[in-house]
Order: C-alpha cells, then structure tokens, then sequence
C-alpha cells in the first residue's frame, strides 16, 4: 500500500510528541511542530546536525548512541530515558523510542525518535543542570559536557568510517593580562574569545572552556586538512585584536590538534596529546598550530605552502586550460571538450590538479578560479572562431562553492556576451553532490543557464546522491559515466551493469550521455555495444593545450 507522503507529514505534524527523523550518521533530516515547540529550535537551525547536539546525556542515561551500536544487527527497536536541553538552555526529561529502518544489506538507514516529555525541569534544577555541564563566565560547555559531547562523536566516528579532530587552544601569555591589568580584565577577554570561536565553529561541532585560557573543539571532519582550516580561522579570530574598557589588547594563540583514530581511540588520551601538541607550539613562539602526528604537521605545511603560492598564481595568472576532446565513437569525430586546469608554476613545473584543487575548494580560491576557468574558455573559444575553426560545445567544472554564490548566473552570462559567442558552446559540469545540498536552489540556477541557452552536464555520475526523483527534477541536458565505472570495466560485473543502466537511464530521460575514462579498445567496444555515441579519454586523446587543439579542431576528428 502506498502512503501519501502529504498525508505522512500531516500525521507526523499532528502528533503530539516531538518526533525526529535522522540518516545513518545520525544528522537530522526532518523534525516535526511538537519538537519545534518543546525545544524552541527551528527545522533550519538543527538540520544537518546530530540528534546528540541537541540532547546530552546524564551519567545513568543510556544515550541513543550507545544502544544503537549495540543492537542495531539484532534488533530494530530501542527504548531509553534522555534529557534534552532547549534552545533556551532548559532542561527536559524525555522517554524516547527510536526505530531503525534498514535497507537491503541489514544497514541502518534511517532512524525515526519519537520523545514523550516527563517533565520539565524546574528553574532550580534546570540551573543546576547548566552549573554542572557550562562555564559560568563564556555559557560555553564545560570539562564535564566535553568528555560526554567527545564520547558520542567518536561513537558516531566508529560507525561512520569519519575521522575525529580535537583541537585544545590556548592564549599565549595570558597571565600578562591578569597581572597587568587585572582579573576583570582577563575575564572580559577570556568571554569575547568564547563568542569568537563560537562563530567560527558549525553547529555541529563542540567548543567548550577547559580552565583559565584554555579552550576545546570537538569536531567529526571528513579528511585532516578540515582541522587545519579551523585552526586556521581561530588564528585569524585571534589576530584582529580586542577592544576591552577602551583599552586595545592584541593576543595571539597556541592550537595543538590530535586525530581519532590515528593518534588515539582513547578520550583521555586524546586530551593528552591535543595538549601536548599546544604546548609544544607555545614553546616556539606560539601563533600557530601543530598536529601531534610528525606526518600529518609536514602536510600541514604542505597545504599552507599551496595556498599561498595559489594566492600568487592568481595574481600573476598561472594557470593555463588544456582540453580533452570529446569523440563521437562511430565517426571519430570531435563533437566537444572538457576544459581542464592546469597550474604551470615558475620553477615547479605543472603542478597536478588532485594537489591543488582540493585545496583552492576548502581555502574559497577556487571562487576566483573557477570565474577565470569560464572566461579563458571563452576566450579561446573566440579565438578559434576568429581563426576559421569551427568550435565545438567545451565543458567547464563548476565547484558547489560557485553554485551557492548568488552572482553565478550573471558571471557567466557577461562572460558570454563579453566574448560574443553563442551561449551553446558552453556546457557547465556540475557534480551530484553540489546539486543535492540545496534541490530547489540549484533547479533555480539550471532553470537560469538553460534559458540563456548554456548547457548543463551531471559530471561523475552514479558516485555520489542521485536519486532518480532528484534527477528528474534537475534541467539537464546530459550525464557523464564517471571513469571509475569504466577503468576495469571487462573484470568488475558491477560497473558493467551500472554503466549499461546509466546508459538506459539517459535515453530514457532522452538526455545525451558521454562516458569518460576510455582508454583501451575494449572499453570502446564496450561503450559501443551499450550505443554510447559520446567518448572522452586518454584512447582518443590525453588533454593537450589550447594551440594543439586547435590544430585537432582544424581537421575535425581523430586519426586512430
């Protein structure tokens, strides 16, 4: 029997207790009014964090962590007692009952908490509840709530595969202040600092007052390079100086950073070696951060030594596009390309894209970039069309960063008109994954290039959140296969099946499909047999620069 979904949310809505729908890794998906009303947060403001930010557990509570570790591959129901804290910092008891949904393979899915409120705490008790678990002076998380708030996330990690940062922050020379010009002081100081880094932090990581200067950041990451870029925002937070009592205080900070699992799976430890690794830095000269790993502090400087130097190769223009051509594999014609970056650096060669594009991605270079990818494009796109060559439709990577900037749409447009070319030469490859974090705004920005007449492609696709209900609400005008499906495509069954699927999708969809990574006969072959008429690969051609293109565009197909 099929359930209206209107009807569905009409019911969760109208229920009286407050209800929570969370993915695998616990993040909030969707809440219910009842919720909004006991906790007084708004479905914006918890989306995409996990339940534990907005509940925390006493000593005898069984948190939902926990349990669910224990019984998910046995069971699909648990039952537990927890306390959750309003956006008011209240206090509130919960009985609460999780249900896990699993897929195919005995996975938890999705888990859906229903919370019958007991009670809420008094005003006495609730306050005592904050003494116990908040710093009296920044309201922020004490030793106590850390320890429980670094517990969960490592329980989360273990489930998840996610690495766990915790940096331990110290001001350097601190006591200066206090003995100088007194412990008010210090204390208005050691409050704007808590402020600080609590915007620099997302809501679903952890800061929390140790003692003294000492401060603590919880945070599930994805790669260690995300530590760094905190650390280095705290340092810049640092740096812009304090204005206390008219008095204008410059501070600089200390930041030591270990990693779960790689230093430690242990909490206390982990503390330990976060610590270890701040003092170290202080005894250098602080202003700095250093991770407790020999190995991971050398790529530390590896990625501050890139970023500067990308900051260089902007301002003096570095970079270079080279294109790959895309063939129609039944006439061996060149029907378009895939404009690629390349970083030519003085001294250093070219530097490989895998080295630097993550990098301009986290640092927000790649803004700027990307801005200058799409007008070189053009540009040489002109200067084909003024030599006699007949152009053909280049596809352009555009990172989710350029999609959530409002001006991307008009950037590309001028560009367009800027060069006076026609609008369908240009095809804006955009990954599944940037589409997926905001659906209605990135159907708007599609819905805007497709009526200028610029293309759209889903690069990568299969790799990373389609759904089909998704797809069929996305203006596009093709898919590319990713080449991780095609690479070992006589051997693995798997990616056979998924490219001959993806293939049918798209004429189903009646939407033009390429397959990239085609380097072998087999692999066209194969790509043949499936009626894929649209290759890109090193078996035609590896990318090559724009002059030798040209040359490939004069005589309109490929010699194999």
């Amino acid at each position: 029997m099929n359930v209206d979904t209107e009807l569905l949310n009409a019911i969760i809505d109208n229920s009286k207790d407050a209800i929570v729908i969370s993915d695998a890794n616990n993040s909030i998906l969707e809440v219910n009014v009842a919720f909004i009303k006991l906790t007084g947060y708004e479905k914006s403001e918890v989306k995409g964090i996990t339940l534990f930010n907005v509940c925390y557990a006493e000593s005898h509570t069984t948190t939902l962590f926990e349990s669910t570790e224990q019984i998910t591959k046995e069971d699909s129901t648990i039952q537990y007692k927890s306390t959750m804290r309003s956006k008011n910092g209240e206090a509130i008891w919960a009985d609460s009952t999780t249900h896990i949904i699993y897929d195919e393979y005995k996975q938890p899915v999705l888990y859906l908490t229903i919370m019958r409120t007991l009670a809420k705490l008094d005003a006495q008790c609730n306050q005592g509840v904050r003494v116990n678990h908040y710093d009296p002076l920044t309201n922020l998380p004490n030793v106590f709530l850390l320890y429980d708030r670094l517990e969960q996330t490592i329980i989360s990690a273990r489930r998840t595969g996610n690495p766990v940062s915790l940096l331990t922050f110290g001001l350097d020379r601190f006591t200066v202040i206090n003995e100088g010009l007194g412990f008010h002081v210090g204390d208005m100081v050691i409050k704007e600092v808590g402020a600080r880094l609590e915007k620099t932090i997302r809501k679903s990581d952890t800061v929390a007052r140790l003692a003294g200067d000492r401060f603590c950041l919880v945070m599930s990451i994805t790669v260690a390079n995300d530590s760094v870029v905190v650390a280095e925002k705290i340092l810049n937070a640092m740096n812009e100086g304090f204005l206390v009592q008219d008095r204008e205080i410059n501070l600089t900070a200390s930041i030591g950073i270990s990693m779960f699992p790689t230093d430690s799976e242990d909490t206390n430890t982990l503390l330990l070696l976060s610590e270890s690794a701040m003092r170290h830095v202080k005894q250098n000269g602080g202003n700095a951060y250093q991770f407790f790993s020999t190995e991971m502090n050398e790529k530390a400087r590896r990625r501050i030594e890139i970023e500067n130097n990308l900051r260089t190769a902007i301002q003096y223009n570095e970079f270079i596009l080279y294109y790959q051509p895309k063939v129609n594999i039944e006439t061996n014609a060149i029907v378009g390309a895939e404009a690629l970056l390349r970083w030519n650096k003085p001294g250093g060669g070219i530097v490989p894209p895998n080295e630097f594009i993550p990098i301009a991605e986290e640092s927000g270079l790649i803004a700027l970039i990307g801005q200058w990818v799409i007008q070189r494009a053009c540009e040489d796109i002109k200067k084909w069309q003024e030599h006699g060559v007949s152009p053909v439709r280049v596809s352009i990577n555009v990172a989710g960063i350029q999609l959530r900037n409002k001006d991307i749409i008009t950037q590309v447009k001028e560009t367009i008109a800027k060069y006076k070319i026609a609008p369908n030469y240009i095809e804006l490859e955009i990954t599944e994954s940037s589409l997926i974090l905001d659906p209605q705004r990135a159907v708007d920005i599609l819905n805007a290039f497709q009526e200028m007449g610029v293309h759209v492609s889903i690069d990568d696709f299969g790799t990373g959140y389609s759904s089909l209900s998704y797809l069929s609400r996305f203006p596009v005008n093709t898919l590319k296969i990713d080449r991780e499906f095609i690479k070992d495509i006589q051997e693995n069954k798997n990616n056979a099946e998924i490219t001959r699927a993806i293939i049918g999708l798209s004429k189903s969809l009646k939407l033009e499909v390429v397959a990239e990574g085609a380097e072998n006969v087999e692999h066209i072959n194969f790509l043949k047999a499936q009626d894929c008429t649209t290759v890109q690969g090193f078996y035609y051609s590896r990318p090559i620069p724009p002059e030798e293109f040209e040359k490939l565009l004069s005589i309109g197909y490929i010699h194999i």
